[in-house]
């Protein structure tokens, strides 16, 4: 959904692209990664409490300042006529490892998550997403989009930490499932408590394996057509 405001966000940051003519594309690449294990450490170490308020929100304003930076790099590496196959290479490795590392890390905070092979489990499935459209590319398709976008994830995803925020502000650690039907606990991927961080590692997993068949069945009419 969030995917439809790409071209909107090209134009806007046209201004800035235009002030930066000498820096090196790739050096905003490494910066934004820097900053997301900065981030991750933020919200891999938040307790419930008022610090820990202060560090979810910290986290949430770095990966969104680590977004633009990763945002640019491309769009100014076009403007200076530099863009080319590592960039791109780099571009979405980094992609990656925020993906994943950023799941981890919200599946290592035992305050909020008890389950904390959670976050292992959405970050595979984050990728499972992600393969496919790579995947597709790789066998002569064009690169498959669809299903529950990159976009779609982080945004749902940094919502959800800012509510967590308000959750450890006022020390309360999430809602109990105790004694709802099982079903609630699998779609939470063994976690027992429901709150903002629980919430953004299902709605990643879920969403990696639903945008894995998108992507799957979008290459399999593609390639027997």
């Amino acid at each position: 959904m969030f995917e439809k405001f790409r071209e909107r966000w090209t134009k806007a940051i046209t201004p800035l692209v235009l002030r930066m003519e000498g820096v090196d594309p790739s050096a905003l690449t490494w910066t934004s990664l820097a900053l997301s294990l900065i981030a991750f450490y933020l919200l891999m170490s938040a307790g419930v409490n008022s610090e820990g308020a202060i560090y979810i929100i910290g986290g949430v304003i770095i990966v969104l300042i680590a977004g633009v930076l990763d945002g640019l790099d491309g769009a100014l590496a076009r403007h200076q006529g530099t863009d080319g196959p590592y960039g791109d290479f780099l571009d979405h490795t980094i992609d990656r490892i925020v993906d994943v590392g950023i799941l981890v890390a919200i599946g290592m905070n035992a305050e909020f998550v008890s389950n904390q092979s959670s976050g292992y489990i959405a970050g595979l499935l984050t990728l499972f997403g992600s393969y496919m459209g790579t995947q597709a590319q790789s066998v002569g398709l064009g690169r498959i989009y669809g299903g529950f976008s990159r976009a779609d994830r982080m945004v749902l995803t940094l919502v959800a930490l800012v509510v967590t925020s308000w959750q450890a502000y006022e020390g309360v650690s999430g809602f109990s499932l105790e004694g709802f039907n099982e079903i609630f606990d699998w779609l939470l991927l063994g976690n027992d408590e429901f709150n903002g961080m629980t919430f953004a590692l299902a709605i990643s997993a879920w969403g990696g394996v639903y945008t894995f068949l998108v992507r799957f069945i979008k290459t399999r009419n593609g390639l027997i057509e």
